[in-house]
């Protein structure tokens, strides 16, 4: 398994717009064979953070999200829309397993 934090700083002015594209995002890339899974959030401490968490099943499942037209049209707009430099840290995961609480 592979799995993606990435965090996006966004520009208050372009926070809505950001959350449109981000949702859309979101609901399209869950489609996607060999996602897992594809979250984004915003931070509780700072509104205008937006972070991703994205588990795919392979290398391959990953290399494929970015070549399709939603998560391009998200990436062409980033340039208008960030307020700082992104952070992006990919892990290779050999096992995972839910705890209880």
């Amino acid at each position: 398994m592979l799995v993606v934090h990435a965090v996006f700083p966004i520009k208050e002015e372009r926070r809505e717009e950001a959350l449109e594209l981000i949702d859309t995002l979101v609901d399209e890339s869950n489609e996607e064979v060999g996602m897992i899974q594809y979250r984004a959030t915003t931070d509780v401490q700072n509104p205008n953070t937006v972070r991703f968490f994205e588990q795919y099943e392979d290398a391959d499942a990953f290399a494929a999200h970015a070549e399709t037209d939603h998560f391009q049209e998200f990436e062409a707009a980033l340039p208008e829309l960030l307020a700082g430099e992104p952070e992006v840290t990919q892990f290779e995961v050999d096992s995972a397993i839910e705890l209880d609480l």
